[in-house]
């Protein structure tokens, strides 16, 4: 609903602001803002969220203890405590503030990436690609810290909530955006980089049982079409795109685009052709199409 039009209950939503946030350290600031801002209005809109939002959102200091408090409140059990988790969250992005910028960035990415994201308070509450990211993170500092029992145990739940499989070691960028997110699994030694699009059903897998480095390394600015499946230790290159349904065990070259089952390389191995757009920014899945034709006819 547009800012300042009333609703079925006959309350004018309030305004929420639309300028693009500083690209400086007031950017958590600002986005806390509007994520407040856009929870006001919602629940003003729509009085059986007013509680959930008050509770989740308007009722927090910060997008640190919001953000812990709806994930605690998400992965809890009747034995992993949302109080235990809370306070696991909370001190995990109090001391590495790196994580709090990596939540900032992929907030950002969502926003800008997806049309289907309405608000960031939105992205916050209900994308569980978000959520699952950011509760990665916090699992693969416990794994860093050798609290690797207590890692693995947040994994599970992570994969039991969200559906989403990533191996407390695998390190991960920011600015990522997991669309839809249902079904991506990520092996123990992978590695995504920085400002990378993932969407759901995609595995970066291992090719058997062997032990030590095993899993795909993703560079920055990757975008990776549904149910596409990468195997080995292979290195897909910066800006390289990889096509929905395709099963990858090669090498990708930056800025280039692999296709089929098994993937080659749009316009062919040796020559391949070569993109100028980020892919992971413009989300284009389909403009290989033509050319992948010509090349397999």
């Amino acid at each position: 609903m547009p800012a300042g039009q009333m609703n079925h209950n006959g309350v004018v939503a309030a305004a929420v602001p639309t300028y693009p946030p500083p690209e400086s350290e007031a950017e958590e600031s600002w986005l806390w803002a509007q994520i407040k801002a856009e929870a006001h209005r919602d629940a003003e809109s729509e009085p059986a969220l007013a509680s959930f939002l008050y509770a989740t959102v308007l009722s927090h200091p910060s997008l640190a203890r919001s953000l812990a408090f709806h994930l605690a409140n998400k992965l809890c059990s009747s034995t992993l405590l949302s109080t235990l988790l809370y306070d696991l969250f909370l001190h995990s992005f109090s001391s590495s503030p790196s994580l709090i910028s990596a939540v900032v960035a992929d907030l950002l990415a969502a926003r800008q990436r997806d049309p289907a994201c309405a608000s960031f308070s939105h992205c916050l509450l209900n994308y569980k690609g978000f959520l699952a990211v950011q509760a990665h993170r916090v699992s693969h500092l416990l794994w860093t810290q050798n609290r690797r029992p207590l890692a693995l145990a947040l994994q599970s739940r992570i994969a039991d909530v969200f559906a989403v499989d990533i191996h407390p070691a695998a390190r991960i960028g920011k600015s990522i955006l997991l669309d839809h997110a249902t079904g991506v699994v990520v092996g123990e030694t992978a590695v995504i980089g920085n400002n990378v699009s993932i969407l759901h059903h995609v595995t970066l897998g291992g090719t058997g049982k062997a032990v030590g480095d095993r899993h795909p390394k993703i560079g920055d600015g990757v975008l990776i079409g549904a149910g596409a499946t990468i195997l080995g230790n292979i290195r897909i290159g910066e800006g390289a795109k990889i096509g929905a349904g395709s099963v990858v065990l090669i090498d990708v070259p930056p800025r280039t685009t692999a296709v089929g089952n098994p993937a080659r390389l749009v316009g062919g191995k040796d020559t391949p052709s070569r993109h100028d757009d980020l892919p992971s920014e413009s989300m284009d899945h389909t403009s290989f199409i033509q050319e992948w034709s010509d090349y397999i006819i």
